[in-house]
């Protein structure tokens, strides 16, 4: 008789998608299959999405990256050993630090790094490369609510409380928000809630809806406005908590005055009835909500419509309260931590801002560095992508986490740009289409080969933990980072391989800042404790905080601040030209630029091709049927989509996934106009025409 087999490997860790970050276990190998189950975590209580099921697909993608690639001079990329391809960067490198200066180098990187991986990039790049020029796709994901949030309450944390908390909710406001597709475990936490949708299309979230508000693109703010003038008009503020907790009520108050109703339907559409049930559902309610995302945020003046929105809050006294509150809805998996240790341009780790001098002595010394040495804050996202190989832009860059030439609005400009670089480097584990342009492909670890943390939506630090070793040519991040710096000249020591080891730097960097991590450990963590920032290093082990703002809020004075904001409209208005609107935006089955969703079978059977929502009356006026495919054009690209006729839709927007590369992209038509705060880019809405695809009938 045999023996049994021996007991598959297993691990707890979280799902590598959304900020979520759904418990999972994983348990089996590659030679076996690796299975996932979801476990009882509190954000996700046992379930999954349809990506969450399949993430384990993505371990044995055929096209997984296992080699160092270099472009030879036949401009072909050819495998080639690890020394061979770092010293051609390092050599790259270091060519155009004396030709151009520090910041003719650049580095791009990624809100799915974890803590520990975008902590060590923004070192690397201050120190090794001593460049300003670093920034991260974070910066497209939620930097206008980090600009609004930091303002109106001195701190920005996607949500300020547990997530568990909104299923006591009575009524919950959702700006710009499609979590049943985006976020779907989080639907069961407002199961019991009235839930107010603010979105231009009838999206699966809006559906479930008790009252539904469809503004045009690019009116949101208007609509905030309003909001807040139904409040004031018709004595719905609270007015003990206004006087008490914040300051700057007044101007608020009066800017919203020029905003009644019916003003505010003539811009927007939402009936003036429709607003003033939405502010009384929301006052009337003993535990309400106001959450913001990327439907909100991403449009040049989405800062402003944020902070509108947490006017609107602060009128009616949420933010701070038990059992009410205003969050933020964080979109990466890690774009919390990721924004908080030193990716953004203008950011140290802690949360820091690189233009104060206490916040630079503090990180010089931790790195043992001069703070004459750091340099100054960068170029955000787009900017730094735009100048990409101009005659005072960055020559090389480096690309961590992320998908720019699909993701990145403008995206046939931004493509030009990378092709004009003198050296382009990728690390990344499949090939996605920013790789297949690089002269250097560097293949790294994916997240069920290693080790770190990372930050979910309501800032609580989770363990991700390994279940298989990484292929044999494979390396992780940290080593690519400290293997180039070593080549750069740069002190061995200052470029940990191993994540605790840069964990322990990054407690230590984070001290007394924004968010301080200084109390939290690998061993608190691995311990099962439930710890969230700040949670400073303390004689007796701190708690965290999961609940911000109940006392105080994070200014000096601990008040909140109202903002004093106006309507102007999107960049671009429609035209003869271009009559129609076009928004952006994620489906269920894939996530961000598609790197990791197209390669698993069952989501692209599930969307295997981008798709254009029209309204038939739209649809016929411009000759277009159910199915046809379609040409989506604005005054800077265009793109070809397969038509759904959807009833619901505004006779005067389109809507298109943004998942797709080549011509498929639907970012080779968005608007790059940038949020003047923020530098976050217009995707939410831009004028378009939709016209049949010359040659193809239905």
């Amino acid at each position: 008789m045999s023996e049994p087999p021996a007991p598959l490997p297993e691990t707890n860790t979280h799902c590598p998608y959304c900020a979520l970050q759904c418990g999972t276990r994983l348990r089996g190998d590659l030679d076996t299959g690796v299975k996932v189950q979801p476990t009882f975590f509190p954000v996700n209580r046992g379930r999954l999405c349809q990506k969450g099921w399949t993430a384990t697909e993505v371990l044995t993608a055929a096209d997984r990256l296992t080699r160092p690639l270099v472009r030879g001079s036949d401009g072909r990329l050819k495998e080639a050993s690890w020394d061979t391809a770092l010293d051609t960067v390092a050599e790259g490198l270091r060519t155009i630090r004396t030709e151009h200066g520090p910041d003719g180098t650049a580095v791009f990187g990624g809100g799915g790094l974890t803590n520990e991986k975008a902590y060590l990039l923004g070192k690397f790049a201050r120190l090794a490369l001593r460049t300003s020029q670093i920034d991260y796709n974070g910066r497209f994901c939620m930097s206008s609510a980090a600009a609004a949030g930091n303002a109106a309450f001195g701190v920005d944390r996607g949500l300020p409380f547990p997530v568990t908390d909104l299923r006591g909710a009575q009524t919950v406001l959702l700006a710009g928000a499609n979590v049943a597709e985006t976020m779907p475990p989080l639907m069961q936490h407002l199961e019991q809630a009235r839930l107010i949708v603010i979105d231009p299309r009838r999206t699966p979230t809006a559906r479930r809806a008790a009252l539904h508000l469809q503004p045009a693109p690019g009116t949101d703010l208007a609509l905030a406005l309003g909001l807040l003038h139904v409040a004031v008009v018709d004595g719905l503020t609270d007015q003990d908590y206004v006087r008490e907790r914040t300051h700057g009520f007044g101007a608020a108050a009066q800017r919203a005055m020029a905003w009644w109703p019916e003003r505010v339907e003539e811009i927007t559409g939402v009936p003036a009835g429709a607003q003033r049930r939405a502010v009384r559902m929301l006052a009337e309610a003993p535990s309400a909500y106001v959450l913001t995302s990327r439907g909100v945020e991403q449009h040049s003046d989405g800062t402003d419509t944020v902070a509108a929105f947490i006017n609107l809050a602060l009128s009616l006294g949420l933010p701070g309260r038990p059992g009410n509150g205003y969050g933020c809805l964080t979109g990466q998996g890690n774009g919390q931590g990721g924004r908080e240790h030193g990716q953004k341009a203008d950011q140290l780790p802690g949360y820091r801002s690189l233009s104060d001098p206490w916040a630079r002595a503090h990180v010089a010394r931790v790195w043992s560095v001069a703070p004459e040495d750091l340099p100054g804050p960068g170029r955000s996202a787009y900017e730094l992508l735009d100048a990409l190989g101009g005659e005072r832009g960055p020559r090389a860059l480096l690309v961590f986490g992320s998908n720019p030439a699909v993701s990145a609005p403008h995206s046939a400009h931004v493509t030009e740009r990378l092709v004009s670089l003198d050296l382009l480097v990728v690390a990344d584990f499949v090939p996605s289409e920013t790789a297949r342009m690089a002269d250097v492909v560097l293949p790294v670890t994916q997240w069920a080969e290693e080790e770190g943390t990372l930050t979910n939506l309501e800032g609580r630090v989770l363990r991700r933990r390994a279940l298989l070793p990484p292929p044999a040519e494979i390396r992780s991040e940290l080593e690519v980072l400290h293997d180039l710096a070593v080549r750069l000249g740069e002190p061995a020591n200052r470029y940990p391989t191993d994540p605790r080891q840069v964990f322990e730097e990054l407690r230590a960097t984070s001290r007394g800042g924004r968010a301080d991590y200084s109390g939290i450990s690998y061993k608190r963590l691995d311990a099962g404790e439930v710890l969230h920032w700040p949670c400073p290093d303390t004689p007796g082990p701190h708690p965290g905080t999961p609940r911000l703002f109940l006392d105080r809020f994070a200014h000096p004075d601990g008040r909140a601040r109202f903002a004093d904001v106006d309507f102007w409209g999107p960049a671009e208005e429609t035209s003869s030209a271009h009559p129609l609107y076009a928004t952006t935006g994620r489906v269920l089955a894939h996530y961000q630029s598609g790197a990791q969703t197209r390669r698993v079978a069952e989501l692209t059977e599930a969307v295997p091709e981008p798709f254009v929502e029209v309204h038939p009356d739209t649809a016929a006026r411009w000759g277009l049927a159910d199915r046809d495919l379609a040409t989506i054009s604005s005054a800077r690209g265009s793109m070809t989509a397969r038509v759904r006729l959807d009833p619901t839709m505004r006779l005067d927007t389109v809507f298109v996934p943004f998942h797709f590369p080549h011509e498929r992209r639907a970012n080779l038509f968005t608007h790059p106009a940038l949020d003047p705060r923020s530098g976050m880019p217009e995707f939410k809405v831009c004028a378009v025409r939709i016209t049949p695809l010359p040659g193809v009938t239905s």
